[in-house]
């Protein structure tokens, strides 16, 4: 028979040395204590306590007659204030709560939106709000892949990444469910549209910047339309190939086109190395020009100035200003020729002086200063005598005017 079984007559032998008998609750001694005590009673523990928490509250024990004084109304309810106020202040910490600097918080209020709230610490009644935090500065990115056809009718694969950041947090997270499958459904749409009105070689050549350009600015705006909350950051266009089975010939097209540039780039780089020599050599060509034109209207203007004056003088006094032009025409004529003419009297013949010893060593500077021997009747002059052009010159004046006076006595002795 176990030691606490029923029916055991006060005869059980606990553990706990209670001597055999059950303890009598009249022999207790007036201090409270109890020979051979044996364990506690979950029951009197749990009303120990209760006790112990209603004289906390204004209740307690009675006098000398060990009765128990009845619990005053505030102690009644002291057991429930403190639990609610525990509730309380745990409902108050809760409340709290902390949003980085990266980070939005977005609060719902009874489920509507009511206002983002910045970095920082901050207070929002629990259960009351719901606080969600979105990070605004994290760029996200996504790829993908797609066939289409082009605006030639060709099958194109085009490989597209985009990196965006979410703007505001407000319409990302309440505006569309699921902001980022539509943000792929948008894209595809994009590229479609895009690649829908291009040529095939522009899109495997140099159109992929276009194409990205066109995509981007595409995308944004369906973003902006959706009221989705994402700014996108950058569109790059991976990849652009042909479908694998016509992959080859596409190469060789490819090939060739870069062969044309390659080509047409030496050709241009010829073109700049010779042109600007030719430019040069014609605006010499060109200057030169004016500058014979402006010499040769010059010459003409001073010609005709000097024809003017000479005019202006030969109307005063012809005589003489035919004499000099005689003479400046004569003084011209013999600086470039090595024979001098001398006609000495009417009537005589010219005599020729031709310096034959001279000709082979005679030089253009030397023109101007001829040598000639003149003789006449009246003066003998010796043949190796040298003259300077213009004491010669003067000589053939001063003879045509003594023929000018001999001519004019002998006409008015005649008359």
């Amino acid at each position: 028979m176990a030691w606490n079984e029923p029916g055991g007559n006060g005869n059980q032998h606990d553990p706990w040395g209670s001597g055999g008998r059950k303890p009598n609750r009249d022999s207790d001694k007036g201090d409270g204590q109890r020979p051979n005590q044996g364990p506690p009673d979950l029951d009197e523990a749990l009303k120990k306590l209760q006790d112990k928490v209603t004289n906390i509250f204004g209740g307690g024990k009675g006098g000398n007659s060990g009765g128990t004084k009845p619990p005053s109304k505030f102690g009644s309810y002291g057991l429930t204030a403190l639990v609610a106020v525990l509730v309380t202040a745990i409902w108050v910490a809760s409340g709290f709560y902390l949003v980085d600097q990266a980070e939005r918080g977005v609060v719902l209020r009874l489920g509507k939106y009511y206002e983002t709230v910045t970095p920082g610490l901050h207070w929002n009644p629990p259960v009351i709000d719901s606080v969600t935090k979105v990070n605004v500065t994290r760029i996200r990115s996504f790829n993908q892949r797609a066939t289409m056809l082009t605006r030639d009718e060709n099958i194109v694969q085009v490989s597209i990444s985009v990196q965006y950041v979410i703007s505001n947090p407000k319409d990302y997270l309440l505006n569309v469910r699921g902001p980022e499958r539509t943000l792929e459904y948008a894209l595809d749409s994009s590229l479609r549209h895009e690649v829908g009105t291009t040529d095939l070689i522009q899109i495997l050549t140099e159109g992929r910047e276009i194409l990205a350009q066109g995509v981007n600015k595409r995308l944004q705006a369906f973003m902006d339309y959706y009221g989705v909350g994402l700014t996108l950051e950058t569109i790059n266009i991976e990849s652009t190939s042909a479908p694998d089975e016509v992959q080859s010939a596409f190469d060789d097209v490819i090939r060739a086109r870069e062969d044309r540039e390659r080509s047409i780039n030496q050709a241009r780089t010829y073109e700049n190395s010779v042109l600007p020599d030719a430019e040069g050599r014609a605006a010499r060509i060109r200057e030169e020009a004016l500058a014979y034109r402006e010499a040769v209207t010059a010459r003409a203007e001073g010609e005709a100035n000097r024809f003017l004056a000479l005019l202006k003088e030969y109307r005063q006094a012809p005589e003489v200003t035919r004499e000099r032009l005689y003479i400046g025409a004569m003084q011209e004529m013999l600086s470039n020729t090595s024979k001098v003419l001398v006609d000495t009297q009417e009537g005589s013949n010219n005599m020729m002086y031709l310096p034959l010893d001279r000709l082979g060593s005679s030089t253009p500077n030397a023109a101007g200063s001829r040598q000639a021997t003149a003789s006449n009747s009246s003066t003998a002059a010796s043949p190796n005598a040298d003259y300077d052009l213009d004491q010669l010159t003067d000589r053939v004046i001063e003879q045509i005017r003594e023929r000018q006076n001999s001519t004019t006595s002998i006409r008015r002795e005649g008359r």
